[in-house]
């Protein structure tokens, strides 16, 4: 697959600890995203953040995790990413979703 040195990257703000049928809604959007062949998408835990509740969500060393920021990222077209939103907007019942313009300067695979 080659992409276009314009590209989009969506990026997907959720809880750690948030679920569909079952199994971490990050895993299930990355499924998702394979499915629909998509160029690719990573997933990143964050250290601490808070959203719209205000809410703060750390990592300290003597507690456990308190359902940890995950920002899950998506860079292909925005045609091809197009394909994912109605998905999104059915299981991202609280987070944050992000579009913007992204430079391509390489993208390969052995």
């Amino acid at each position: 697959m080659k992409l276009p040195e314009e590209g989009m990257l969506l990026r997907i703000f959720v809880g750690e600890n948030d679920t569909l049928h079952g199994k971490a809604l990050y895993e299930q959007i990355v499924l998702k995203a394979r499915e629909l062949n998509l160029a690719g998408a990573t997933v990143l835990r964050g250290l601490m953040g808070f959203g719209a509740d205000s809410r703060m969500h750390t990592a300290k060393l003597l507690r456990l995790s308190e359902d940890l920021p995950v920002v899950i990222e998506v860079v292909d077209t925005e045609e091809n990413l197009n394909k994912l939103l109605p998905f999104l907007d059915e299981v991202v019942q609280e987070g944050l979703i992000t579009l913007e313009k992204v430079r391509v300067i390489k993208y390969r695979h052995s």
